[in-house]
C-alpha cells in the first residue's frame, strides 16, 4: 500500500510537467503549421494585370502623425502601381489602432502629396487588423461594382493578408512594398517571426471568430 500511494502522489506532481509538455508540442505544432501556410499561400486567384483598384493595408503612423517607414513603403509602392496603370484609384484602409491618428487618412495624405488625385484615393478608416482591411475594403469595392484588386504591403504581411483575402469574392494579386532603406536581417528576422504568430492566431481562431460578412 505505501508504494501505491507514493506512485499516486509522483503521478500527481507530474501532471503540470506533462501538461508544460504537451502546450510546448502544441505551440510548435501551431507554429510549423503557421509557417506552413505562410510558404504555401497563394500570390494571387487571377492571371489578370489590371485591376479595378489598388488596395493599400493600414500600418500605424508615428506619434506626430507622419507616415513610418513602413506605411512611406507601402503607399509610394501603390503610387508606382498606379502610375504605371494598374489600376486607377487606391482604397487605403486602416484605422487609429496604435495612437490617436488614423492610418488611412495619413495614408491617402501621403499618395496625394505624392501626386496622386484626391478623387481617386478613397479612405477607410474603421479596420483594426488585416482581416477588417480585407473585409471593409471589399465593400468598397462591392458598393461601386468593383471586381478585383491588387493588395499592396509588406512583404512579411503579405502571406497572411492573401490567406484572408482568398476568401473573399474577389479577384486578386498580392504586391511586395520593398523597403525604402536597408533592412537587417534581425530586423527581417523579427518581422517574419511576428507574422508567422500572427499567422497562427489567424488559422487556430481568427478566422473563424472574425469572419467577414
Amino acid at each position: 500500500m505505501p508504494k501505491k500511494k507514493s506512485k499516486r502522489r509522483r503521478q500527481r506532481r507530474n501532471w503540470p510537467q506533462r501538461l508544460i509538455v504537451a502546450g510546448i508540442v502544441l505551440a510548435a505544432a501551431l507554429f510549423a503549421w503557421a509557417a506552413v501556410a505562410r510558404w504555401t499561400a497563394p500570390a494571387s486567384n487571377t492571371p489578370r494585370e489590371r485591376f479595378d483598384a489598388i488596395v493599400v493595408l493600414g500600418n500605424p503612423a508615428d506619434s506626430d502623425g507622419n507616415p513610418t517607414p513602413t506605411q512611406l513603403a507601402r503607399v509610394t509602392e501603390a503610387v508606382h502601381e498606379y502610375e504605371r496603370g494598374v489600376a486607377p484609384r487606391l482604397i487605403v484602409t486602416g484605422g487609429a489602432v496604435k495612437n490617436r491618428f488614423v492610418e488611412a487618412q495619413v495614408m491617402a495624405r501621403t499618395a496625394e502629396a505624392q501626386g496622386i488625385p484626391a478623387s481617386a484615393v478613397f479612405v477607410e478608416p474603421m479596420a483594426r487588423d488585416t482581416i477588417q482591411n480585407a473585409c471593409y475594403a471589399a465593400r468598397i469595392m462591392k458598393a461601386r461594382g468593383w471586381q478585383s484588386a491588387e493588395v499592396v504591403s509588406s512583404p512579411s504581411h503579405l502571406p497572411r493578408a492573401a490567406l484572408i483575402f482568398s476568401r473573399l469574392p474577389l479577384a486578386w494579386r498580392t504586391h511586395a512594398a520593398p523597403p525604402l532603406g536597408p533592412e537587417s536581417a534581425s530586423g527581417a528576422w523579427f518581422a517574419a517571426a511576428l507574422e508567422t504568430l500572427k499567422t497562427a492566431r489567424y488559422l487556430a481562431w481568427a478566422q473563424w471568430r472574425e469572419r467577414c460578412r
